[in-house]
């Protein structure tokens, strides 16, 4: 997949799903019963054990899922999860040499940023997105309204504290996409394996995508969700 396609796909989703569990069985498990749900991005964490089998797993399994990775802080472990297969590097702070590497490797990548210096120097260093995190702390959606501001260029991914009760919010206030963790895939949903429950969550979290989609088209406004 070309990094055009992942780029793409990514907008189109407009959901960033961030497995960050404790084991690889777990992991695996939460990617394919949010692809089932019909969000076909996933963000493996290097946290989790194992993380670079569960991305070539996934990819073996579910070819039309892209898988990326995420906390990814230098440019050794970048270097592993392309050769695992991951279509994305992210991480939840800006490190430059990975968004370096990424570039000349031709890979997606969206670093994470909070300040406006961040999230300036994250874009001029050649991101594919911005991920401004942890939203939940400095505003929610009208800490990116403010950032849209002065970069209405900058393609920004909400994360941190994106829930049912915000994710619209995030979406119309500017968001390209929003990132999404427990919120998506409950603890109890995965110590249950109660695939089903996250099937209809991330159906619902994708009518939220919707929804933003139409009201923004209805009032004429120019929405960065394509």
């Amino acid at each position: 997949m070309k990094k055009e396609d992942v780029r793409a796909r990514i907008l189109e989703t407009a959901i960033v799903p961030s497995v960050r569990l404790s084991s690889a069985e777990d992991a695996r498990f939460a990617a394919e019963a949010v692809h089932r749900g019909g969000i076909h991005v996933v963000e493996i964490t290097m946290t989790v054990p194992g993380a670079l089998d569960v991305i070539s797993q996934l990819i073996k399994s579910f070819p039309k899922l892209v898988v990326g990775a995420g906390s990814v802080w230098d440019v050794a472990t970048a270097q592993s999860c392309l050769d695992a297969g991951s279509r994305f590097l992210t991480s939840d702070g800006l490190s430059l040499p990975v968004v370096d590497f990424a570039v000349k490797q031709g890979v997606v990548v969206f670093p994470g940023a909070l300040t406006p210096t961040e999230v300036n120097s994250a874009w001029k260093a050649g991101s594919d997105f911005v991920k401004v995190v942890p939203c939940a702390q400095v505003g929610c959606e009208s800490y990116i309204r403010a950032l849209k501001m002065p970069f209405p260029e900058i393609p920004m991914i909400a994360a941190g504290g994106v829930n049912q009760q915000t994710a619209l919010k995030f979406l119309l206030a500017g968001a390209s996409a929003i990132g999404v963790g427990g919120e998506l895939m409950p603890h109890d949903a995965i110590r249950h394996h109660q695939a089903e429950r996250i099937v209809e969550l991330s159906r619902r979290f994708l009518s939220f995508v919707k929804e933003a989609r139409a009201r923004l088209h209805g009032h004429g406004e120019v929405s960065n969700l394509k």
